[in-house]
């Protein structure tokens, strides 16, 4: 039998309870398993009634009836799966500007952001707080979930030993993976990408092929970190180049990937204009690709693109987990000057390279310093993200990171 641990905390419990403390009515989205329910349970499950729109027979009550179901569970109450039954906000909405001075009324959760954008725009605008609950991010799984980044801490601390580094990425961060570790990674992600095609994909108008599906979300996993080139992949599968983007759409709308976009100054060079792709979630990658054993992810092909994904996994997770909209970039000149990531804080740039070497010099911050000569006083000195434990400084532009201590 598989070893369960105790509720995991998540860096949003505060977040979230202020904005229910605030707003009528709070929605949180994010992907399938990311712990939702868990979290919305945990912290006002014993204040609050519950209803989940997933259940066929609910569900039937709130089309058919939905005046009548919301007099059926009155509020303070969760509605869970709200994506089921989107026009539902509207009835939400009426009952809402019948008292819009009380704060948590209705919260509201749902997986599918793309059948939940629209009504929210036009039923919810002013309302509600929007909030994102994404898979755990390592502070959350190492149960120090308001840790900050290196660069905002007074005093760095000696970098503590990351257990079995690519063990943690090939499981990667949903919550039902961290709590059982017994389980076998490789059969809960199949589960999971067979769930997420059946519940999430099906049900859309734009994907009448999953197979085709299923190979586009490989192609993409084989291409990760890499320029985006749809053309290609359009043309590898057999598919309008407009199917493509529609599905790269579908992909981020459910959180399954991350589209990042490059960082543009007006400094007289020619940059490139392609976003690169990353999977939100580390394990997932790996599961796409075909890896289960950690020696084969560490030293294969991918080993680079599985280091990216989790290094911008663990960014975008805490400022996403601290309510924060993250503005996160990449950096790339025509002539192949590269930052693997730029983050935009409080009105300077924090820059990011990865590298797969445990064996940090350098050479590897060469790249930083040409961004900080090009962009000046705006960018901060960077970081060099490794899998070792070796924390120095690398001349004066940037300091070898951990990435136990990111």
């Amino acid at each position: 039998m598989a070893k369960i641990q105790d509720y995991i905390e998540r860096s949003l419990e505060p977040v979230l309870g202020k904005a229910a403390a605030e707003f009528p009515a709070v929605v949180l989205t994010g992907p399938r398993q990311s712990g939702k329910t868990t979290l919305l349970k945990r912290l006002f499950g014993n204040r609050y009634g519950y209803a989940s729109l997933e259940t066929p027979d609910i569900r039937s009550i709130a089309f058919d009836d939905p005046r009548g179901f919301l007099e059926a569970y009155p509020p303070p109450v969760i509605f869970d799966e709200i994506q089921h039954v989107p026009d539902l906000l509207s009835y939400i909405k009426e009952r809402i500007d019948e008292n819009r001075r009380e704060a948590g009324q209705y919260l509201l959760a749902g997986s599918q952001n793309l059948a939940l954008a629209e009504k929210m725009i036009e039923s919810l605008a002013g309302r509600a707080a929007i909030l994102r609950l994404l898979p755990l991010s390592r502070r959350e799984a190492e149960g120090k979930p308001q840790a900050v980044f290196a660069w905002e801490r007074e005093h760095r601390p000696d970098p503590p030993v990351l257990g079995d580094l690519w063990n943690g990425f090939l499981r990667g961060g949903y919550p039902e993976l961290a709590s059982q570790p017994d389980r076998d990674p490789y059969l809960w992600h199949a589960s999971y990408m067979q769930t997420y095609l059946e519940r999430d994909v099906r049900t859309l108008r734009q994907v009448g092929d999953l197979t085709r599906y299923q190979n586009f979300l490989r192609i993409l996993a084989a291409r990760s970190a890499q320029l985006l080139n749809l053309a290609d992949i359009s043309r590898d599968l057999g598919i309008a180049v407009n199917t493509a983007k529609a599905w790269l759409s579908l992909l981020e709308a459910t959180y399954q990937v991350i589209v990042l976009r490059p960082y543009f100054a007006n400094i007289g060079k020619r940059f490139v204009k392609t976003p690169k792709v990353y999977f939100t979630d580390v394990g997932t990658l790996c599961h796409l690709v075909g890896l289960r054993e950690p020696e084969h992810a560490a030293r294969g092909p991918m080993g680079g693109a599985i280091m990216e994904t989790a290094v911008l996994s663990e960014i975008v997770r805490t400022l996403t987990h601290r309510g924060i909209d993250p503005r996160v970039y990449f950096w790339r000149t025509t002539a192949g000057t590269e930052v693997d990531f730029i983050i935009e804080t409080a009105g300077q740039l924090v820059p990011i390279e990865v590298k797969l070497s445990a064996t940090p010099r350098p050479a590897m911050a060469s790249s930083i310093g040409t961004l900080r000569a090009d962009l000046g006083n705006a960018v901060l000195p960077g970081y060099v993200v490794h899998p070792g434990n070796m924390r120095l400084p690398l001349g004066s532009e940037a300091t070898a990171l951990p990435f136990a201590t990111l």
